[in-house]
């Protein structure tokens, strides 16, 4: 059984469009290294212009051994300079009863 995850991507300032490149590319990657599943991410855009994305490690051991794994290591470094990992608890919109949140396409 899958573990699904949310996680907010805060862009730094001006790096917005680079933030969008990388969360194109981010579930194929780990998909290539076996450690996601085949269901498709969902991404949105909160207020303050935070990407949220939902989607499904295959287990929590490939949550484990993605902290080892180099491809995994150098994707969260690239990540690392456009955007701050955020809780959703910081996010507006995670206060209503029905959070509502702007599509990504």
């Amino acid at each position: 059984m899958g573990v699904v995850v949310i996680v907010g991507y805060k862009p730094m300032p001006g790096k917005e469009k680079e933030l969008d490149l990388l969360m194109k590319t981010h579930v194929p990657r780990l998909r290539a290294e076996g450690l996601v599943t085949d269901r498709e991410s969902i991404l949105m855009r909160s207020k303050n212009g935070t990407i949220v994305e939902v989607f499904e490690w295959k287990s929590k051991q490939a949550i484990e051994s993605a902290h080892a794994n180099p491809e995994v290591l150098k994707m969260w470094e690239e990540y690392a300079q456009v955007c701050e990992f955020i809780p959703l608890s910081k996010l507006e919109e995670a206060g209503e009863m029905f959070a509502e949140f702007s599509s990504v396409d």
